[in-house]
C-alpha cells in the first residue's frame, strides 16, 4: 500500500494546495494531509481550524484524510507507515530549499522518498500569505480559496 503524506501549514488552504491534493490522491492508495502544529510559528488560524478547512475542501476524496502533527515529519511518516512525502513546487526558487529538506529527511529515515509535484501553472503565483494579504485589504479572494475558507478569513480578519 502506498501511503503518502502531504505536509504543510495550510494557513489557509488554497486552490493550489487542493490541486496538489487532487493529483497526489491519484498516485497514492492513502494520502494524509498533515497539518504542522508549530507553536513557534505565528499562524492566523489554529491548527484545528486549518484541519477543518482542509476537511471541507477534500470531503469528496475517499482516500484522503487530514491530521495534525508536531515534531519531525519523518518521525510522523514512520508512525503512519508512510514511505512517500509529497511536496508542491511553484518555482525554481522553491526547489533548492525543498531538495535540502528531502535529502535531510532521507538521511534521517531512509525508507521515505519525496515526490515533487509541479504546481499547476494557474496557481504558480499563489501562496497562503498572498491570500491573507488580499483578504486583509478586502480584496476578492474567490479565485484563490473555497467559499468556506473565504468566509473563515473574512470573519477572523474583520473582528
Amino acid at each position: 500500500m502506498k501511503i503518502s503524506i502531504y505536509p504543510g501549514s495550510f494557513d489557509p488552504i488554497t486552490y493550489g494546495h487542493i490541486d496538489i491534493i487532487d493529483r497526489a490522491s491519484k498516485i497514492s492508495d492513502r494520502l494524509i494531509v498533515a497539518v504542522l502544529n508549530n507553536p513557534e510559528k505565528k499562524s492566523l488560524f489554529k491548527v484545528e481550524e486549518r484541519c477543518e478547512m482542509i476537511k471541507d475542501a477534500i470531503k469528496t476524496y475517499d482516500n484522503v484524510e487530514v491530521e495534525s502533527f508536531d515534531g519531525l515529519l519523518v518521525d510522523y511518516a514512520k508512525s503512519k507507515g508512510a514511505n512517500i512525502i509529497i511536496r508542491g513546487l511553484r518555482a525554481v526558487t522553491d526547489f533548492e530549499y525543498e531538495l535540502q529538506l528531502a535529502q535531510t529527511n532521507r538521511q534521517i529515515y531512509d525508507k521515505v522518498d519525496t515526490i515533487f509535484l509541479l504546481t499547476n501553472i494557474q496557481y504558480s503565483y499563489l501562496s497562503s500569505s498572498i491570500v491573507k494579504q488580499v483578504a486583509k485589504e478586502n480584496g476578492d479572494i474567490s479565485k484563490f480559496v473555497t467559499p468556506f475558507v473565504s468566509d473563515k478569513l473574512k470573519k477572523i480578519l474583520n473582528k
